[in-house]
């Protein structure tokens, strides 16, 4: 079990821009096909923006062409925690930073590889450390 990190919500301010706030603190969502890191191929991590948890490896992504990062599944068990999300009149599983609780994304059962699932995130959501 990771420690979990706890800030007040003015650290957390101070800390991410108005738009990492938004969407990992208040669970928004950024704009389709904005992020950084929807066309991105090289070799590395991503990390959470919140807390530099190490999330999803760059190996397990591919362009589901929904305009956010994809992956089939995160790094380890450990890395991401799941939640019923109802928000919208839609049932989502919204997926969370294990460590500090930062709003990700959601998981979708409708991925192309062998684990059927599209961890779909924000890309201000998550930091990529090259060659990892």
């Amino acid at each position: 079990m990771r420690k979990k990190i706890e800030k007040t919500e003015a650290e957390w301010r101070e800390q991410l821009t108005p738009e990492q706030y938004h969407v990992t603190r208040e669970k928004g969502t950024e704009r389709p096909f904005t992020g950084d890191y929807q066309v991105t191929d090289t070799v590395g991590i991503y990390h959470c923006v919140c807390c530099n948890a190490p999330l999803f490896e760059n190996e397990h992504k591919f362009d589901a062409g929904c305009g956010w990062p994809s992956f089939d599944r995160p790094l380890s068990g450990e890395s991401v925690e799941e939640h019923m999300d109802t928000s919208h009149g839609m049932h989502r599983t919204e997926i969370t930073c294990s460590r500090c609780g930062a709003h990700l994304g959601h998981v979708f059962p409708d991925g192309p590889t062998r684990t059927g699932n599209r961890f779909c995130i924000n890309s201000v959501a998550l930091n990529f450390h090259e060659g990892e």
